[in-house]
């Protein structure tokens, strides 16, 4: 079955907006600071990293959470699940991670081009899980030690912040795994309080006063 494809305008000519929830993919200050501060020291990467660990993510996006990922991992294999309803378009892809060529995104684009969602990158073993999280994380047999939750604002894309859905994030945690996360919402942060995570709100990135951060007890 053909992905439902990202629908996508551009802002600046260089950052994606997604039209189908009316949200950037990333900062419009700067993207891969952001991801460094909330997604890899949000969860104590790469400190914490070591062959075998698991990464898991809900939303693919562009791609740029994988491979700022890639940067740190020097030791593998390290396993980077993502769960992403809507795929970008191979061009479109390229066009959004030419916004950071300090990273090589030449492997990730080819790989997406050809249309594969299993495939190495360094010393990462990736595996991106096309469809509705709320059915396919359920049927996920693995368990994360870092969650990265990165899906649209919880007021544009609710959905992917559901009560239900977060209880089925730490139902997929593995014990003393962490998650991180943009966004310091209250319901987000009761909800992964409800599902087993010991919740904390810390410093945002940017214009963002805070996000959050927790762990699995």
């Amino acid at each position: 079955m053909q992905d439902q494809l990202a629908e996508l305008a551009w802002r600046e000519g260089r950052i994606p907006v997604s039209t189908r929830f009316d949200d950037p993919y990333f900062s419009l200050q700067s993207g891969l600071e952001e991801t460094r501060h909330v997604f890899l020291s949000g969860n104590g990467l790469p400190e914490r990293l070591r062959p075998g660990f698991r990464i898991a993510e809900l939303g693919f996006g562009t791609g740029l959470n994988l491979l700022a990922t890639a940067a740190i991992v020097t030791e593998g294999p390290v396993f980077y699940t993502s769960f992403e309803a809507f795929p970008m378009a191979p061009d479109d892809m390229a066009r959004a991670l030419a916004a950071f060529p300090e990273l090589d995104a030449s492997e990730l684009i080819a790989a997406w081009a050809r249309g594969a969602r299993q495939f190495s990158l360094g010393a990462l073993e990736v595996d991106i899980i096309v469809g509705d999280a709320r059915q396919t994380l359920p049927e996920w047999q693995g368990r994360a030690d870092a969650w990265y939750l990165d899906g649209f604002s919880p007021a544009k894309n609710p959905e992917l912040w559901s009560e239900a859905l977060m209880a089925q994030v730490g139902a997929h945690t593995a014990a003393g795994g962490t998650f991180a996360t943009y966004t310091a919402a209250g319901h987000v942060r009761r909800a992964l309080s409800q599902a087993g995570f010991a919740v904390t709100r810390s410093p945002g990135y940017g214009r963002k006063r805070h996000m959050s951060r927790g762990v699995m007890a």
